[in-house]
């Protein structure tokens, strides 16, 4: 975790060392850089929970196949690229927002474009101004959206389809804190295809069928399905696919700690594999 009283670029962008394939992936919560401006009163290990801490370092040979891969700097407890930039929480506001707000289900349990909660704690002791909450959207959520589009947008102009992996990590709780009853255990992986309509499901098998390779356990969108981000960009029927990945934490880190466990090599090394054959399914569909 650091702190910054100084601008910073909202994301970083790893380029294809490979030849280029239409493969852009985006890890949109694996931000560790806090803005000064935040103002949370909450404490930070409880704050970084919120984090997809180590996802861009365990998927960092999309590069090297032709991918191209972009990651979020921010937390998404400050905001949350993932979401709709009107999926805001009425209550957090100081004053009312000026156009048309749409919280969603996300919003209600704190999780909307700015967190209320993270660990089930409130994250602010204060409400939220109309002006603080703009810049965010302006500063940090606007640009991400923009370079993430800017090479869907060319991979698609130059290839015709486009495929894109939207890169997530889960705790441990997570059927409690989406408030879902499941007598289900977690599983290492959890595929999120919006129950099938944004992306075509031979990628979900290419993907899946990788992973148990290497001796994970892999759910469908059980229980994350996928949020704006592959709501948006997910059209099948025009070869613009959209896959969320969410990888279980225990199997490579501490979640009390944020460090690596003995795991992560494997992990990784797994994460390569699967990411070269999706590369190579990808070939075999231009």
């Amino acid at each position: 975790m650091q702190t910054s009283d100084q601008p910073f670029a909202p994301y970083v962008r790893h380029a294809p060392r490979g030849e280029p394939l239409p493969l852009v992936c985006d890890s949109p919560h694996s931000g560790r850089i806090y803005p000064a401006d935040f103002g949370y009163a909450l404490a930070a290990p409880l704050l970084r929970s919120g984090e997809d801490t180590h996802v861009d370092e365990l998927w960092r040979g999309i590069p090297d196949v032709g991918g191209t891969l972009i990651c979020a700097q921010f937390p998404r407890t400050y905001i949350d690229p993932n979401r709709e930039p009107d999926d805001i929480e009425p209550a957090l506001l100081e004053s009312p927002w000026p156009g048309a707000i749409n919280p969603t289900e996300k919003s209600r349990i704190g999780h909307g474009l700015i967190w209320s909660k993270a660990a089930g704690q409130p994250i602010y002791a204060r409400k939220l101004g109309v002006a603080e909450i703009q810049h965010r959207i302006d500063a940090y959520h606007q640009p991400y959206h923009a370079a993430l589009n800017q090479d869907i947008e060319a991979a698609y102009r130059r290839f015709g389809a486009v495929w894109h992996l939207n890169l997530h990590s889960m705790p441990s709780n997570s059927y409690e804190a989406l408030q879902i009853e499941s007598d289900r255990p977690l599983a290492d992986f959890v595929l999120g295809d919006r129950d099938g309509t944004t992306c075509d499901p031979e990628l979900v098998d290419v993907v899946q069928a990788s992973l148990e390779a290497s001796g994970y356990t892999v759910a469908r969108n059980d229980p994350f399905k996928g949020v704006a981000l592959i709501a948006r960009l997910g059209k099948p029927a025009q070869r613009r696919h959209s896959l969320q990945i969410e990888i279980h934490r225990k199997q490579y880190m501490n979640e009390q700690t944020f460090e690596k466990n003995e795991r992560f090599p494997a992990l990784q090394a797994a994460l390569t594999k699967a990411t070269r054959d999706v590369a190579l399914y990808i070939q075999r569909q231009l």
